[in-house]
C-alpha cells in the first residue's frame, strides 16, 4: 500500500511539475513574442515618433544605430574632469570673452564674467558615430549631453545700470561633430574642425538671475542675453560653420574654412489674412528674414493692414544650400513697446534649382520648432519669389575681399562709438541698428561681419555714409552723426 501511495504521489508530483514548467515556459514564450512585436513597432518610428515618445532630447543612438555607446569614456570622463574644468576654464573664458565683446547689443557697454567655473558634473556623451565623408578625413560625431552645476556670474555694465547676472541650470544637449584632417607627417592630423550639427538643433537651456538686484533693473536685459548667446552658438558653431584649429606650422586650411556659394534672391510678395494684435485697429506688419541670423534684413513698415503687399527683393549670401534655410518672421510694429511677433516661416535652401525664380506660399507657424508648434490657429500666409544665384570663383573671391573691408569697417565704425555690435538692413537699404533697451526685438546682425553682409556693406562703403539709427523705439530715433545713446 504504501509503494502504491508513493508511486501514485511520485506522478502526481511529476505531473504537477510538468504542468507548472509548461505554463512558465509558454509564459516567457508569449513575452518574447510582445516583445519581439514591440522591438518590430519601434524599428519603424521615425524621429519624429521618437521624439514624441522619448521627448525632446532623446539620445541620438536610438534612431540612429550607427551612433556607438561609450559607457567607458565617460567613466574616465568622470574621472577626469575635476583636471580638464580647471584646465577648460581659463580657456573658454580667454575664448568667449571676445565673443561676448563683439555680439554684445547696443545699451549694454561691456559684457564680462566676473566668476567662471564649469563645475563637478562632467558631461555625458551618449554616443559616437565614425565617418569618412570625404578622402584624407576622418569625422566623428558626438552626442553630448551636459546637465552641470557651474558657476558663471556676467559682469553686465550697460547704460542705465550695472548689475551682475548669474546662469543657473545651465543644460545642453547637441552633436559635436569633429573632423580630423589628416596629413603624412607626425602627428598625423594637420588640422581640427569643430561644429555643432543643425540637426538636431542645438539645445542650450539656462536661468538668469541679477545677483543682489532684479532683472527689471535693465528692461529687456534677458532677452538680450538670449540673444547673444543663440547668436554666438548659430553664427560660430552650429554647421555648416565651424571653427577650424590647424595644428601644425604653415598649414593650410583654406580648404577647411566656410566660403559663400552662392546668392539668394528674395522677394517678398504679400502675407494674407494676418493675425491682428491690436485692440483698436488692425496690426503694422512688417517681415525680418534673415539666412543667418548674424545678418537680417527687414520690408518696410505697412500701417493698418492685415493683407500687406511689400514687393520688395533682398539679396542674402548662402554658404552652404545644402543645410541653410532662409528664415521669414512677421512683425507687428509697436510706436512705445515690444513689436509683436504675427508668425515665422522657414525655407530650406536644397531644392531650389540655380538661376530659377520659384514662387512660394509659406504658412505662417508659431516656432519654427515642430515642438514648439502646438499652437494650430490660422496665422495667416506669406507669398514669396526665390531664386538662388551659384557663385562662379571670380564672384567668391570678390565676396571674400568685400568681407575683409567690412570687417575693417564695422571695426572703424565701433571703436568710433558710432555702432554698437549690430547691423541690419532696412527697406534694401544699409542702416546701422541700435537695439534700444526694453526693445528686445531691435537685436538684428550679429558682431563678425562675414559674407553675408558683402551686398548691403557695399552701400555702407561706398555711399555717403549717412545712415539713421534705428533704436527700436521710434521716438528715439538719432541721426549717423550723433553717438547711439540708449
Amino acid at each position: 500500500m504504501g509503494l502504491i501511495s508513493g508511486m501514485v504521489m511520485g506522478v502526481l508530483v511529476g505531473v504537477a511539475v510538468m504542468a507548472g514548467w509548461s505554463r512558465v515556459m509558454l509564459r516567457r514564450s508569449r513575452k518574447r513574442v510582445a516583445k519581439t512585436a514591440d522591438i518590430k513597432v519601434l524599428g519603424s518610428l521615425g524621429r519624429d515618433d521618437l521624439r514624441k515618445l522619448c521627448g525632446d532630447n532623446f539620445p541620438e543612438w536610438i534612431s540612429f544605430p550607427q551612433f556607438e555607446q561609450v559607457k567607458w569614456l565617460n567613466k574616465h570622463l568622470s574621472k577626469l574632469w575635476p583636471f580638464v574644468a580647471e584646465a577648460a576654464t581659463a580657456v573658454v573664458k580667454e575664448s568667449v570673452e571676445p565673443l561676448l565683446d563683439d555680439y554684445r547689443p547696443p545699451g549694454i557697454k561691456s559684457l564680462k564674467f566676473s566668476k567662471f567655473s564649469l563645475g563637478t558634473v562632467s558631461p555625458k556623451i551618449e554616443g559616437i558615430r565614425i565617418q569618412n565623408l570625404q578622402p584624407g578625413q576622418i569625422i566623428m560625431d558626438i552626442d553630448f549631453r551636459w546637465g552641470g552645476d557651474p558657476s558663471i556670474i556676467l559682469a553686465v555694465d550697460a547704460v542705465v545700470a550695472s548689475l551682475p547676472i548669474q546662469l543657473k541650470d545651465l543644460q545642453a544637449y547637441t552633436v559635436i561633430r569633429v573632423v580630423f584632417q589628416l596629413s603624412e607627417e607626425i602627428p598625423c592630423i594637420s588640422a581640427v574642425v569643430v561644429a555643432l550639427l543643425a540637426d538636431p538643433e542645438p539645445k542650450i537651456q539656462y536661468t538668469l538671475k541679477a545677483v543682489g538686484g532684479s532683472l527689471t533693473a535693465v528692461p529687456g536685459l534677458s532677452d538680450m542675453i538670449d540673444d547673444t548667446v543663440n547668436s554666438i552658438v548659430s553664427d560660430m558653431l552650429q554647421w555648416p560653420h565651424r571653427l577650424v584649429v590647424p595644428l601644425g606650422v604653415n598649414v593650410d586650411t583654406s580648404d577647411l574654412e566656410l566660403k559663400p556659394q552662392g546668392r539668394l534672391s528674395v522677394t517678398v510678395v504679400k502675407a494674407t489674412s494676418l493675425k491682428n494684435k491690436e485692440l483698436i485697429g488692425k496690426s503694422d506688419p512688417y517681415v525680418r528674414l534673415y539666412v543667418r541670423p548674424m545678418f537680417k534684413v527687414k520690408t518696410k513698415v505697412i500701417d493698418d493692414n492685415l493683407n500687406p503687399e511689400w514687393n520688395e527683393t533682398f539679396e542674402l549670401i548662402v554658404e552652404d544650400k545644402e543645410t541653410q534655410s532662409v528664415i521669414l518672421e512677421v512683425y507687428d510694429e509697436d510706436k512705445l513697446q515690444q513689436d509683436k511677433r504675427l508668425g515665422v516661416a522657414k525655407l530650406a535652401l536644397n531644392n531650389l534649382e540655380p538661376e530659377i525664380t520659384r514662387e512660394v506660399t509659406l504658412k505662417l507657424l508659431h516656432s519654427v520648432d515642430p515642438l514648439k508648434n502646438r499652437d494650430t490657429k490660422d496665422r495667416g500666409t506669406l507669398h514669396l519669389k526665390v531664386m538662388y544665384h551659384p557663385f562662379t570663383k571670380e564672384e567668391q573671391f570678390e565676396a571674400l575681399e568685400a568681407e575683409k573691408r567690412a570687417i575693417e569697417e564695422r571695426k572703424r565704425l565701433k571703436e568710433a562709438g558710432i555702432i554698437g555690435s549690430t547691423m541690419d538692413a532696412v527697406g534694401g537699404a544699409a542702416s546701422l541698428v541700435g537695439s534700444g533697451i526694453g526693445a528686445g526685438v531691435g537685436l538684428v546682425g550679429s558682431a563678425l561681419l562675414r559674407p553675408s553682409l558683402i551686398n548691403p556693406l557695399r552701400s555702407l562703403m561706398y555711399s555717403e555714409r549717412r545712415f539713421p539709427f534705428i533704436t527700436g523705439l521710434p521716438l528715439y530715433e538719432i541721426s549717423a552723426g550723433l553717438f547711439c545713446s540708449l
